[in-house]
């Protein structure tokens, strides 16, 4: 029962934050000055992926919710990943500035598809440390995105700005989907974590 209460809550509180980051894009509050960095957006980014991380070490009941999760599903969700070249559609069109999008682009990309291999075939104990390198580079590449996100305009003001990523359809990147794929690799890695470790090469053995 009370697996399928947090369920239940969990599933609600991100509709609300769906709904949250619809709104506030649709009323243009994540957008502000090009030429400066977009500190409503990366607070966007940042602040879920923190509460996250506190509700999650504070609750016994709500860890224990995430334990019992599915890692081969919350895996395969990375795949919608496989979306991010739209940042080298936007970039070839002049519209982000390829020291952002090249990197997030192909990124994001390469997780999209080998997230249904990392889900199928490394998703279990006997593979566990490639599982775990596997989440890292998904959060690496997620944390190189927002970081160069913001920075473009640092490293170069007379380029093209970011300022595309403040407003709808594409502010919902990094305000919705960018913090919930990082939670999801954090809950894939503390589940990791708790399999028995067991050598890779056995089992490789025993699938070929």
């Amino acid at each position: 029962m009370q697996r399928i209460s947090y369920g239940k809550l969990t599933a609600g509180l991100i509709a609300v934050w769906f709904t949250f980051s619809l709104t506030a894009s649709a009323l243009h509050l994540f957008e502000g000055n090009p030429n400066l960095p977009p500190i409503a957006v990366g607070l966007a980014a940042v602040i879920p992926v923190v509460l996250f991380s506190i509700w999650m070490g504070t609750s016994k009941g709500f860890h224990e919710f995430t334990m019992s999760l599915d890692p081969r599903i919350l895996t395969f969700i990375q795949s919608w990943r496989i979306g991010g070249h739209v940042f080298l559609v936007l970039a070839s069109a002049g519209l982000l500035p390829v020291l952002f999008a090249w990197p997030a682009g192909w990124g994001d990309f390469a997780i999209g598809v080998t997230a249904p291999f990392a889900a199928i075939k490394l998703a279990n104990a006997g593979r566990r440390s490639s599982f775990i390198r596997w989440q890292i580079m998904g959060m690496i590449d997620l944390v190189v995105a927002v970081t160069l996100g913001a920075t473009a305009v640092l490293i170069n003001p007379q380029g093209i700005p970011t300022s595309i990523m403040t407003k709808l359809p594409m502010s919902m990147i990094p305000t919705f989907g960018v913090p919930l794929f990082f939670i999801l690799h954090i809950i894939c890695i503390q589940q990791a974590r708790q399999w028995e470790s067991v050598s890779d090469a056995p089992l490789q053995a025993a699938v070929r």
